[in-house]
């Protein structure tokens, strides 16, 4: 269930502190929502598909993905727009919002280049030691699970806890993608914003 609220950074953190995240209604109205059960990624248990791990080893010159972060944060919000440009939920004020927030430090890109050009991502917030997956994109063949990889790499080296993703779907359940009650997603959550983790 939905409910209209702003979208200041203010209102922004202290609603995802809470389990809160926004999204447009496709009619300008930006409503925020939670979810029961919720999709998390155990940082423990991530895992690697085989097909995959080769990939991820593989330096630009071989054929692999020159990952970076937080070096287009807007690029990559607006890759993941794009992919979903019918009845897309990531509305124009929605991008402003979070590039707002990255600017104070709090959303971060994942971002994996390919000749130069930005071939996949993902983006999301960051707090405490919990972090809020929002969107991934690829305009190349595995561009967005190479990315995933590595933001749980960094996740893990940094000391969080906590990798949300809001709900679970097929491709993320190849990676160890779980559903868990709200209730006990709460309290993980409460857990991990007391510890202070930096991304960068």
């Amino acid at each position: 269930m939905g409910q209209s609220v702003p979208l200041d950074p203010q209102t922004l953190l202290a609603a995802y502190a809470q389990g809160l995240f926004p999204m447009d209604d496709r009619n300008g109205n930006i409503l925020w929502y939670t979810a029961d059960p919720r999709g998390v990624i155990p940082l423990d248990e991530f895992h690697i598909p085989h097909t995959l791990r080769a990939l991820v080893k593989k330096s630009p010159h071989e054929g692999g993905f020159e990952i970076r972060f937080n070096h287009d944060f807007e690029a990559t919000m607006r890759g993941c727009r794009e992919k979903r440009a019918e009845g897309t939920w990531i509305s124009e004020p929605i991008v402003a919002a979070y590039v707002r927030l990255h600017q104070m430090g709090f959303a971060h890109s994942v971002e994996s280049w390919k000749d130069g050009k930005l071939a996949g991502g993902l983006y999301g917030v960051s707090l405490g030691g919990a972090f809020f997956g929002e969107s991934m994109f690829h305009r190349v063949r595995d561009a967005s699970k190479v990315a995933l990889v590595h933001l749980v790499q960094r996740l893990r080296k940094q000391g969080y806890d906590l990798l949300d993703t809001q709900a679970t779907t097929a491709h993320l359940g190849r990676f160890g993608c779980i559903e868990i009650p709200a209730e006990d997603y709460l309290k993980k959550l409460k857990s991990a914003l007391r510890k202070n983790c930096t991304f960068t």
